[in-house]
């Protein structure tokens, strides 16, 4: 093979399996892991790249998908617990721990249903947006308008934390600044449309804006002070920065609007579109369910309150919790509700949410890897974890 063509496994960065070359005809890919010629999709990295198994994308490992272990044991305990409190509810002939596991099953599906299918429908919507509008909300890079733009575009995309790791590597690769792709990542992680919803159901609505607007301020300062950084020359800046094109948002989406079928059939199909493409994020919620019903199950109330309570011990100790665990974005928020509500500390349930994803090891490891920097990875949770806390334990002493 010759060497200007890559290979789609190619692992010089994570930013170049989401090359261009996507956009080519699939008859033109010669790749290690291409297999029958595919019908090319707009976005290697984005929600298109899994709407249906025919879409040919280098994010997908083979043709051959692997089991989704986690769903697959997740989903049939939640809903054997759900099954299993509508039929026994709580009784005497049940051991304490599944009477406990059944109880969280049923509380948590019925305060999370509605935002899932909610999401799922309105991720059908985004999808009809062209992916080129969104991101021109990016702005240009350096400046405080463009980081605040960038915080918005994490916000808007509706991915989880892993997903939004390879759209920022992307977006590095594109040009955007340091500043920029940090206010992304720290701006994305579980404000996602679907994650706000399920937090609205399980921790209220005044908290969940509370705790967006707490995030949508650390990941604009953090950004600021990552481009600060690099024109002080602390940190190396973005050798791929060009010319900034501003692209007309709205004239975009409406020129897209009218390309699509609004009929109920249609419609019909977008929410199960939408329902599919959030099965990266439904994985986790489950797996998060079942870690709060085992958490309830064997941890006592009083134990969980002193450990993990509205104190500065309580949240080091929920810092290095999440330091520790390796959890999904989707994952940690049925646990942060458990942490908001059953410890009474809601700065330590924002601590939990937002330092995973500041200490994600694999975010770490994707920043090192494309900017070929360990100062700019090792620089993420230096700046935004003191950010976390102080705000974590603000939120502690307000709430309390």
């Amino acid at each position: 093979m010759s060497d200007d063509k890559k290979s789609c496994c190619s692992a010089s960065s994570p930013a170049d399996t989401c090359s261009d070359t996507s956009s080519k005809p699939a008859a033109e890919s010669t790749g290690c892991c291409a297999g029958k010629p595919k019908e090319p999709v707009s976005s290697c990295c984005g929600p298109e790249a899994t709407a249906s198994s025919g879409d040919a994308s280098c994010c997908a490992p083979t043709d051959k998908q692997r089991r989704d272990w986690i769903m697959w044991t997740c989903l049939p305990a939640v809903v054997v617990g759900y099954l299993g409190f509508l039929v026994v509810g709580h009784t005497e002939q049940l051991p304490d721990w599944l009477g406990t596991m059944f109880h969280t099953s049923y509380e948590m599906v019925n305060a999370m249903w509605w935002g899932i299918l909610s999401a799922a429908f309105f991720v059908g919507i985004l999808g009809r947006i062209p992916r080129e509008a969104i991101m021109s909300v990016l702005g240009r890079g350096g400046s405080k308008r463009g980081i605040f733009r960038a915080t918005l575009a994490g916000l808007l995309l509706d991915l989880c934390n892993h997903g939004i790791l390879m759209v920022a590597m992307k977006l590095y690769e594109r040009g955007a600044s340091i500043g920029q792709v940090m206010a992304f990542l720290i701006a994305s992680p579980w404000n996602s449309l679907t994650l706000t919803l399920i937090l609205v159901g399980l921790i209220g609505l005044q908290w969940t804006l509370l705790f967006i607007l707490a995030s949508l301020v650390i990941a604009w300062i953090s950004g600021w002070i990552f481009d600060r950084l690099c024109d002080r020359g602390v940190l190396p800046g973005n050798p791929n920065t060009v010319e900034f094109d501003d692209i007309a948002f709205w004239p975009s989406v409406k020129a897209s609007w009218k390309e699509h079928d609004w009929r109920p059939k249609a419609l019909l199909q977008m929410f199960w579109g939408g329902l599919k493409e959030s099965r990266m994020v439904l994985r986790w919620v489950v797996f998060g369910v079942v870690l709060v019903a085992l958490i309830r199950a064997f941890v006592p109330p009083e134990s969980f309150g002193v450990w993990f309570g509205a104190s500065m011990s309580g949240l080091l100790l929920t810092l290095l919790a999440t330091t520790l665990i390796e959890v999904c974005s989707e994952g940690s928020s049925p646990i942060a509700a458990d942490l908001f509500n059953r410890a009474g500390a809601p700065g330590n349930a924002f601590t939990f949410l937002m330092a995973g994803a500041a200490t994600d090891y694999t975010e770490i490891m994707a920043l090192k890897d494309t900017t070929r920097s360990w100062k700019i990875a090792l620089f993420l949770p230096l700046v935004t974890v003191p950010q976390v806390l102080a705000i974590g334990w603000i939120m502690n002493v307000a709430g309390t």
